[in-house]
């Protein structure tokens, strides 16, 4: 492959990928990115159940909900 084809090729990809990601969500479309069916948990019950079993499981708690570091700063 000689320089000419590689450098459009290139050209080419750049036009690609700066295409992508321009449109911004409107608020009119918001509606659909909170529909239950784009929740992870279908229940909530379940998922806290099966968060109380790994903690106890783990050894560990947290990462989850409020920040902090144990510290009392906040």
């Amino acid at each position: 492959m000689d320089w000419r084809s590689f450098s459009k090729l290139l050209v080419v990809a750049l036009l690609v990928a700066a295409g992508c990601g321009r449109n911004a969500v409107r608020a009119s479309e918001k509606q659909f990115l909170a529909d239950q069916v784009m929740v992870f948990d279908d229940d909530p019950h379940e998922a806290s159940a099966e968060n109380h079993v790994l903690t106890n499981r783990e050894g560990a708690a947290g990462g989850r909900g409020a920040g902090g570091g144990g510290c009392g700063c906040n």
